[in-house]
């Protein structure tokens, strides 16, 4: 059984228990942070750090803990429950006042709701998809306008990935105005030639810490990175695409709205992003 933290306690997974009075319950108010554990270690957990804390700071929440804090509960958890690769889950809340309201309660009464729970994910960088690639349906972007703060609404991805399995394909790619946002949970990228194109950052999509760590990589592999709205129709032209996100690290996409890109199969050079990334995020991981 699980161990899982919940405001400043560890306990058995079936002993937590959250109000049913919780923001997050009711209202989707609260933030959360997904984290990979390879060989027992956390892959750019500063980044989500610092993240998480932006999102807390956009919506005018408060952490109940410090970095150092996190940090050693994600260590505690990782330790306790023997992961060696998978997830640590994060969750901050507004918290669970006495009664439902639409105004956010005094956060000197109401304290915020912590939880952490880790997934456990054997052989979580040797995915076989990784392998053959993925296919991706477009579908409308029907998010509120604030994807760059990583909350808890989480309705909208949750039906695109069941429109993709419905039809057939492994996830979806949100457009708005005729140009691509971002995957369902996940980050987008097409490769034309030694370029890499993706959508610059904005509150249109959410500020990857993978993506930051691809791109940065990607330049000093001297490969080109624009970062600029794209169609559908172009990213089906280009040679290779990849999403990227911090389960997924960088996974390549062979098929978008039923067009192959090349001969089908995963491109040389989002393999070898991949790679590059795995190893440089297993060397600086903590």
């Amino acid at each position: 059984m699980r161990t899982v933290y919940l405001n400043g306690d560890y306990l058995p997974e079936t002993e937590a228990k959250v109000s049913i009075f919780d923001r997050a319950f009711l209202m989707a108010d609260g933030v959360y942070e997904v984290t990979s554990v390879l060989g027992g270690k956390l892959i750019d957990f500063d980044g989500h750090a610092v993240r998480l804390e932006r999102s807390l700071t956009e919506l005018d929440m408060r952490s109940p803990v410090t970095k150092d804090q996190l940090l050693e509960i994600h260590r505690e958890l990782v330790r306790v429950n023997g992961i060696e690769d998978g997830l640590v889950y994060l969750q901050i809340t507004r918290g669970a006042p006495d009664d439902r309201d639409f105004i956010f309660p005094d956060p000197e009464t109401t304290p915020p709701t912590i939880v952490l729970f880790t997934q456990n994910k054997p052989g979580l960088a040797d995915s076989p998809l990784a392998r053959k690639g993925i296919k991706v349906i477009s579908v409308d972007d029907l998010r509120w306008h604030r994807r760059d703060i990583k909350t808890v609404q989480l309705l909208y991805p949750s039906m695109g990935k069941m429109m993709a399995k419905k039809a057939g394909a492994d996830d979806a790619w949100m457009v708005m105005d005729g140009y691509v946002t971002e995957g369902t949970s996940n980050n987008a990228y097409f490769i034309k030639g030694n370029r890499i194109v993706t959508r610059a950052r904005s509150h249109d999509i959410l500020h990857g810490i993978t993506r930051a760590a691809v791109l940065r990589y990607a330049e000093e592999a001297q490969m080109e990175v624009e970062e600029r709205n794209f169609t559908i129709a172009e990213a089906q032209e280009a040679d290779e695409a990849f999403i990227t996100s911090a389960s997924a690290f960088v996974m390549p996409v062979v098929e978008i709205d039923g067009v192959a890109l090349g001969d089908g199969t995963p491109g040389p050079r989002a393999l070898r992003l991949r790679e590059i990334y795995l190893d440089e995020s297993r060397k600086a991981a903590i």
